[in-house]
């Protein structure tokens, strides 16, 4: 292994996959190894035999839940948005090819105790049963104005600098309610929290207009999008990617030990006694654990059940989002849901997720909002996790470190990792100028 690489890969999650890719076809020439026998680190995709011995510690699942093989439960379930970066980056690499996707049928939000489609258009506004007649027509104005809004046209800006104003400032122009500004927020601009109300209103704009384009592109109930057999797909697509490029792959590489020269700079990763030279490395942070700090967990239920989340239109596939301020929590509440539709469960079946930033440690507790709102369930499954961040110099050391995957139900956090980690390891920006007809989704059932 006297080979010397541009980059070393450590771990086939989802994001070390991406910029391997990403690196590939850029013309690096890249190592991928993972210390498991299987692709996807903390973002695999498990079968109910696995599931079952992941979280009860035996493999004897029941056997009316239907054959284990059918199912493709993906650890970190996150949809797509159509027109969202991860796509973008799908297209940029072509590893759509390898790739079939689905619309996904309802994107909900959560309000005083009920569950309600979220409205991201003026039209959907003014049918929204989720405000009263006169609050309708005032989103409606302010949808309008976003819809309206192009960042190069001063003529649509109504005479506002959204790199001045703010998003409450924006807001209050119009008068919202504070439950409209709270399903606004955080279930069509995917805020985390509260604080971009004092930020400069421009990105929130562009988040809601990211949606309601989305919306628009698959006429669809959502605007989100998700592989059939689920996420599992993605790693693997990437392998085949990097090995049309050159690249290689080696999976259940025990140790993976990441070697330093006297400066404390990466030059190589060690395992069963052999050495492979690089440069840099990349990583997820359980490869380099000396170089991160947790920074808070996730909490998680996995249900298996036999029906669709009520009040959600029966659909097979859906995010209902809980913003923190219904629930009294300093943190957003998701649910994810995704069934035999997308070829993740036997027929008949439904997987549901529920996570949330762990305020907690009792996830059965914490996450019961959520799972009340699933009906009966076949099997559920609780589990807490904690999320790193790298605290390393990454000039210094030559390492680049994946942050843990967080509690949401859609990938948008997830791509600005691997955006901001591109821009670090190669010094340049990420074009994701593309045509985004390249990523089509079969919408009928």
């Amino acid at each position: 292994m006297d080979e010397e690489y541009d980059v070393i890969v450590l771990g086939t999650g989802l994001k070390e996959c991406i910029l391997s890719g990403l690196l590939s076809v850029d013309g690096l020439k890249v190592l991928h190894m993972d210390r498991n026998e299987y692709y996807g680190g903390a973002s695999s995709s498990l079968n109910l035999t696995q599931l079952w011995k992941r979280f009860k510690g035996d493999d004897k699942p029941l056997e009316h839940l239907g054959s284990s093989r059918d199912f493709n439960v993906d650890m970190i379930p996150k949809f797509m948005m159509a027109n969202g970066g991860l796509v973008r980056v799908l297209i940029h690499t072509d590893v759509t090819k390898y790739l079939n996707f689905k619309a996904v049928d309802g994107s909900f939000v959560y309000n005083k105790g009920k569950i309600y489609k979220v409205p991201a258009t003026d039209v959907e506004a003014l049918k929204s049963s989720l405000m009263g007649l006169f609050e309708k027509r005032r989103a409606r104005k302010f949808f309008i104005f976003v819809q309206d809004y192009e960042p190069n046209d001063p003529k649509s800006h109504e005479g506002l600098d959204l790199n001045q104003v703010t998003a409450r400032q924006l807001i209050s122009k119009y008068g919202l309610e504070d439950d409209t500004i709270d399903f606004i927020g955080h279930a069509l601009a995917l805020h985390l929290d509260d604080n971009y109300l004092d930020e400069p209103a421009k990105e929130f704009v562009e988040r809601m207009k990211l949606y309601a384009e989305s919306l628009a592109r698959f006429q669809g109930g959502s605007p989100y999008i998700y592989p059939l057999y689920g996420l599992g797909e993605l790693p693997q697509a990437f392998a085949r990617l990097s090995a049309v490029y050159g690249g290689t792959y080696m999976l259940n590489k025990p140790e993976c030990k990441v070697e330093f020269d006297g400066d404390g700079k990466a030059i190589g990763v060690t395992s069963e006694g052999e050495t492979a030279k690089c440069k840099k490395v990349v990583c997820d942070p359980s490869y380099l654990p000396d170089k991160v700090r947790k920074v808070g967990k996730v909490a998680r239920a996995i249900c298996i059940m036999s029906h669709p989340i009520p009040d959600t239109n029966d659909s097979h596939s859906a995010q209902v989002i809980l913003p923190q301020k219904q629930l009294g929590r300093k943190s957003d509440m998701y649910l994810f849901c995704c069934s035999y539709a997308h070829n993740v469960a036997p027929k008949g079946k439904y997987i549901a997720f529920v996570t949330s930033e762990a305020e907690t440690d009792q996830p059965e507790v914490e996450l019961k909002p959520g799972i009340d709102l699933l009906g009966p369930v076949d099997e559920i499954f609780y589990d807490i996790y904690d999320r790193f961040e790298p605290t390393n110099d990454h000039q210094a050391d030559g390492c680049f470190i994946s942050k843990s995957y967080d509690a949401t139900t859609h990938f948008e956090t997830t791509v600005q990792d691997v955006i901001e980690m591109y821009s670090k390891i190669t010094g340049k920006a990420l074009d994701l100028s593309v045509d985004l007809s390249a990523a089509s989704a079969a919408t009928e059932e």
